[in-house]
């Protein structure tokens, strides 16, 4: 009975203890994606999709209509005849009409079926939009995550040489006592200790505004132990050149909505059938020689054509066929922008890997420089001054690496956006 509550005692505690995790750049893309505002806007466009084809099928449904006057007129129709003992009332002058009319389309010539494609292809057009903004949170993502990594890096530099600079304190304050240093030598260590100092403080506001703005893009408080995970350099092994942008799919989806648009030029003029039929209430009504109110009715078909829209026929499909045109040019003119950048961030990834080539190097030849000095500095032979440069030389040398390590993660994954790939 006592394990049982140490088991439940021991799950409360994890489950309500803060929690340090990792935070991947792919979490962040997918909780930025879900915490943008207008990630919204998706909803309401197939909503109004939904609500426009119930329209357009609401086209296949009886049309009603009704109508009523009252008319006084200044002369009626007469019969030119007289008959001997027959008295022929004439009409009277003001006369009503009251009709319901039911109108049932038969063949519309495809109008309804070309608005209902108009309605669908007008969404996807919608939806690409907002998938092309929304893809422009990822260069965000991309800016505040490898910002923070830089940041922390250089952090974990700054510690480094804090520690290497309290030591040399230490030693020179020995050498002061052994008089081979003086008082202005441990003062210049110690302007270099304050110097640093003042460095982490500016480096720890900068990681602080960075993991806030992050935290509201993502939607979520990211803990001052959170760590972010470090892209591995694999990444730049499944780099492709084929572009799979959203803009392609925006480009696809508006030629598709301008050849829709065609044909339902082409649909509204075909002729139009359908039945009718009407009912009607009036003084007279279909007996124009019945001089009181009687109700009637009239069913049939109607055929109608109207031919006042071939005029503008071939000048409407000329306007699309320009549109298409321009969606062609602007899908050029963005494939070439896109392969020029790409083009520019290849080149970048090949100068920092080279740069990097030399990076171990050039450390291990500053580090034997600067305890070169730090024995030289013992021995009275060279200057404190020239050992704190050697000291900031190697730890220049240090942040160079590490910043070129960031710079090759941050140009691979812009590459990677530049293609979404």
């Amino acid at each position: 009975m006592k394990k049982v509550a140490f088991i439940i005692t021991l799950a409360f505690i994890c489950l309500h203890a803060p929690i340090y995790g990792q935070l991947s750049i792919d979490d962040c893309y997918k909780k930025a994606q879900a915490n943008y505002p207008q990630v919204k806007q998706y909803g309401l466009i197939e909503q109004s999709k939904e609500f426009n084809l119930s329209n357009a099928n609401k086209g296949y449904l009886p049309q009603v209509s009704f109508s009523a006057k009252a008319t006084y007129q200044s002369a009626v129709t007469k019969l030119p005849i007289t008959l001997p003992n027959v008295t022929i009332e004439g009409l009277n002058k003001d006369q009503y009409q009251s009709v319901v009319e039911v109108n049932q389309s038969v063949w519309d010539g495809g109008v309804i079926r070309n608005q209902k494609k108009i309605t669908e292809a007008s969404s996807a057009v919608d939806k690409q939009k907002l998938d092309v903004d929304m893809y422009a949170i990822n260069d965000r993502v991309n800016q505040l995550f490898f910002g923070i990594l830089l940041l922390d890096e250089q952090i974990k530099q700054n510690l480094l040489l804090q520690d290497e600079l309290k030591r040399n304190y230490n030693q020179i304050s020995a050498y002061i006592t052994n008089g081979i240093a003086n008082q202005a030598d441990l003062d210049a260590v110690k302007v270099n200790q304050l110097t640093t100092a003042q460095r982490k403080v500016e480096l720890d506001a900068t990681r602080k505004a960075y993991r806030e703005m992050l935290s509201a893009l993502i939607g979520e408080e990211i803990k001052e132990g959170t760590s972010l995970v470090k892209p591995s350099f694999a990444e730049e092994a499944s780099l492709s050149s084929t572009v799979n942008r959203p803009e392609l799919q925006l480009f696809e989806a508006q030629s598709n909505l301008f050849e829709t648009q065609k044909n339902l030029v082409d649909a509204k003029n075909l002729p139009k059938l359908g039945v009718f039929v009407q009912g009607g209430y009036g003084n007279p009504g279909l007996n124009m020689l019945k001089n009181e109110f009687t109700p009637y009715y009239i069913a049939g078909a109607r055929l109608s054509w109207n031919f006042g829209s071939l005029y503008t026929k071939k000048n409407d499909k000329k306007l699309l066929d320009n549109n298409l045109q321009n969606v062609a040019i602007q899908k050029e003119t963005f494939l070439f922008n896109t392969n020029l950048k790409m083009t520019q961030q290849s080149n970048e990834i090949d100068k920092i890997k080279q740069l990097m080539r030399d990076d171990d190097e050039i450390i291990r030849l500053r580090t034997n420089i600067k305890k070169a000095s730090e024995v030289k500095v013992e021995h009275g032979t060279l200057s404190v001054t020239d050992l704190l440069r050697d000291i900031n030389s190697e730890d220049q040398a240090k942040q160079s690496k590490v910043l070129h390590e960031i710079q090759l993660l941050i140009s691979i994954y812009n590459y990677k956006n530049s293609t979404n790939n």
